[in-house]
């Protein structure tokens, strides 16, 4: 599988949080699994420990990414373009930017934000 984690869901995978649903904890364990963590999350992150919304408890985002053996996905001119011209189902321009990364790329998003699945990108829904 070649999977792209929403940023709830990266937050949930580093947390060990139940809420992960265990096939989508199943499938991201699966050494079989490439498994994506965009650039686009740890800037929202970044943002949302700077205005005091999240604490990260110190963590190193960039860090984690190659450390839980997963992959970081830059934001490239490509998925600005494809970002831009989603149509309006969703307002997050983060979330766009996962969507947009998704359909160049061809990964599915594990995600628990069903509205993904307006774009028809491949869904896995925690």
């Amino acid at each position: 599988m070649r999977l792209l984690l929403d940023t709830h869901v990266f937050l949930w995978w580093l947390a060990d949080d139940r809420r992960l649903g265990q096939a989508s904890r199943k499938a991201i364990a699966d050494a079989k699994s490439l498994v994506h963590v965009s650039a686009v999350t740890v800037w929202e992150l970044a943002i949302k420990a700077s205005l005091g919304r999240i604490d990260l408890g110190g963590a190193d985002l960039a860090n984690e990414i190659p450390a839980n053996g997963f992959i970081e996905l830059p934001i490239v001119a490509q998925h600005a373009l494809v970002a831009g011209s989603l149509p309006r189902h969703h307002h997050d321009p983060f979330d766009r930017m996962l969507i947009a990364q998704a359909q160049v790329e061809g990964l599915q998003v594990v995600t628990h934000d069903k509205v993904f699945q307006k774009y028809g990108v491949p869904v896995m829904v925690t």
